[in-house]
């Protein structure tokens, strides 16, 4: 399959973007966003998109979004909370190099407190919302895993490394200086 070397999957607060981008890094290939992809591609921010149009045609231009960046990307990939869910995506995700960044709550509520912009934690208490979303996600994370690590352990470069071992991945080996 061509497409991407690794795609991060899980709840709100996982670090998916900031892991991703670290991965990315450490492997030399390109780090894509599939929110950012989503947004460029509707030229509206996802708030927007969820306000004008609903979830239903988000989700639909989600799916959309991915299928093409499935075969279109070749770096690492990181998906919204909610991207699996959609039945084609869920399709196209089997056999991927799927992996599930998992949060505790402590943490998860500890990064949300600094965020915004995330339409499906609207409402009185967002945490139970994101209790709610994690518990009702979690079995279709479980069945497109192929690995599954706690992203609450360390800085995003250090659950990279973990990634990087536990799929045994090599960086790229990067030329010695030259010590004169």
């Amino acid at each position: 399959m061509t497409g991407p070397l690794a795609i991060l999957i899980g709840p709100m607060a996982a670090g998916k973007t900031s892991v991703g981008r670290a991965l990315a890094s450490q492997l030399d290939v390109p780090f894509a966003d599939l929110d950012a992809l989503i947004a460029e591609a509707a030229g509206r921010s996802i708030p927007e998109i969820f306000a004008e149009e609903g979830e239903a045609a988000f989700r639909e231009l989600e799916a959309e979004t991915l299928e093409r960046a499935l075969h279109e990307h070749p770096g690492v990939l990181s998906l919204g909370g909610g991207a699996p869910l959609h039945p084609r995506s869920r399709e196209r995700l089997r056999g991927a190099p799927v992996i599930w960044l998992d949060v505790d709550e402590v943490i998860a509520a500890r990064r949300l407190a600094h965020g915004a912009g995330r339409p499906m934690l609207s409402g009185a208490d967002p945490m139970a919302r994101w209790r709610e979303l994690t518990v009702a996600r979690a079995s279709c994370y479980r069945e497109l895993a192929a690995l599954r690590i706690d992203a609450g352990r360390g800085s995003p470069s250090r659950v990279a490394r973990s990634i990087l071992h536990l799929l045994q991945l090599d960086p790229p080996a990067r030329p010695e200086k030259e010590i004169s």
